[in-house]
């Protein structure tokens, strides 16, 4: 995997997630209530603080839990919720190295089919079943896995410029159709809770 991805719209942060199989999982893992680009910063700025050039699931399992939620919590934070988050990456890592031995393209290297791959990714700990679509998109739509039914699969994200999720941002101008599309869907999210103020 070595793909040019606009989605931290930092070149540096963008070159580790286009190298990275655990970097864009990691960055996908941090996309919730942060600002997309903040999230998908996160593991270039997780693997600066780590002294590496990459990020390696083996070795953020061997840290200490405290230690690296510090590393995630130094300022300026990874996240909103660095603690949390910290833990959710370890559980993430921890997953891998049981599961495919630290190897994150093994989620999606040999999947037979696009229910197959969703199947595998829904399963990673802190990704639900939106959160697997999304990222089969952008595997679909950016990185060229694309098993039989990835579209299908991806539900409305794998769409062809649909601009609803990461897997559509390409640049500076996707990425404002894609923030403008987010909010959309909070609106018509709040304007069917009467009586009920949103955050």
């Amino acid at each position: 995997m070595d793909v040019t991805l606009h989605l931290a719209q930092d070149p540096d942060a963008d070159a580790l997630l286009g190298r990275s199989p655990l970097a864009a999982l990691i960055g996908m893992l941090l996309d919730q209530q942060i600002p997309m680009e903040w999230a998908f910063k996160g593991p270039a700025t997780i693997a600066r603080r780590m002294g590496t050039d990459d990020l390696d699931a083996h070795e953020i399992v061997a840290f200490d839990p405290y230690t690296f939620a510090r590393l995630l919590s130094d300022k300026p934070a990874v996240h909103r919720y660095p603690g949390s988050m910290a833990k959710r990456i370890q559980q993430l890592c921890r997953y891998l190295v049981e599961h495919y031995d630290g190897d994150p393209e093994a989620v999606w290297r040999d999947a037979g089919s696009g229910r197959e791959l969703l199947r595998r990714l829904a399963e990673l700990p802190g990704f639900g079943k939106q959160k697997a679509q999304i990222f089969l998109a952008l595997l679909g739509k950016q990185l060229g896995v694309r098993p039989e039914g990835w579209r299908e699969a991806a539900g409305a994200y794998g769409e062809e410029k649909s601009f609803r999720s990461v897997a559509d941002i390409t640049g500076p101008e996707s990425l404002a159709k894609v923030r403008a599309h987010k909010q959309e869907m909070k609106a018509a999210a709040k304007a069917d809770r009467p009586g009920k103020t949103g955050k």
